[in-house]
C-alpha cells in the first residue's frame, strides 16, 4: 500500500488498512494522523481500531467528571423503592 502525504488527504473518509500493513507502516500512518487523515484498521476484513488525531477541544478526563457529577446532582432520583440488599449483589 502507497500511503498518501498530502495535507489534502486531512478531509477525506478514513483509509482502511489491514492490520499487518498498519504493523508495517505504524510511523508512516502516525505522520498522516498528525496532518489530519484518519485510518480504519481491519483484520481479517473486520474492522478493530481506529487511528485519528486528537480532536482539538476535546474535553480533558477532568472536565468531562465534573461536568457529568453536576448533571447528576441536577438529576431527580428515581423515586422507586430499592429492593435489593448490598450484600446480594457479592454473593
Amino acid at each position: 500500500m502507497k500511503l498518501t502525504t498530502s495535507l489534502a488527504v486531512a478531509e477525506a473518509e478514513p483509509v482502511v488498512v489491514s492490520a499487518s500493513e498498519a504493523n508495517r507502516s505504524f510511523s508512516a500512518l502516525l505522520r498522516q494522523v498528525a496532518q489530519g487523515q484518519s485510518f480504519t484498521v481491519q483484520s481479517h476484513g473486520r474492522p478493530v481500531a481506529t487511528l485519528a488525531p486528537v480532536q482539538a477541544g476535546r474535553q480533558s478526563f477532568g472536565q468531562a467528571r465534573r461536568a457529568l457529577l453536576a448533571r447528576l446532582a441536577a438529576q431527580p432520583a428515581s423515586g422507586e423503592p430499592r429492593t435489593w440488599q448490598r450484600d446480594a449483589l457479592y454473593d
